[in-house]
């Protein structure tokens, strides 16, 4: 079925296409809490993103004012703390393991292995800028 003499909808945003880039190292912007993000695609209502932590990194705590994360891992094993109020937990993860991040959570994250740690972030809406982040006080002590 052919395009030609259909109308675009103004209202709806052209779709995209693009890679990881394979330079990994080169290609990171470093997050409010110290991880590597390498920014992918994003829309109106929300991005996603590829985020690193090397080996026994561990991640500065935090929490998002607005924002909610949905996280999927794909390399490597961690434990990620969340606080809700009174509530908190620290689960283990890695590949094929997905969590969320609400808004207002506190979390902080740590590589536990030899290998970086790689997960795929959905954020909602999509990441506002560095202001997003609040530091809060450390769950593990970071060196």
């Amino acid at each position: 079925m052919s395009n030609e003499g259909m109308m675009k909808d103004e209202n709806v945003p052209p779709f995209d296409t693009m890679r990881l880039p394979e330079d990994l190292p080169e290609k990171y912007e470093l997050a409010p809490d110290k991880s590597e993000i390498r920014p992918l695609l994003s829309m109106r209502r929300g991005g996603l993103a590829h985020c690193t932590l090397p080996p026994h990194g561990i991640s500065l705590a935090v929490e998002h004012r607005t924002i909610e994360e949905i996280w999927y891992f794909i390399q490597g094993h961690s434990q990620v703390w969340r606080k809700q109020g009174d509530w908190e937990e620290i689960v283990d993860v890695g590949p094929g393991t997905c969590l969320t991040i609400p808004t207002g959570t506190h979390f902080q994250f740590s590589n536990t292995g030899e290998d970086s740690l790689c997960f795929i972030i959905a954020t909602m809406p999509p990441w506002p800028g560095e202001h997003e982040a609040v530091r809060i006080h450390d769950h593990w002590k970071v060196k």
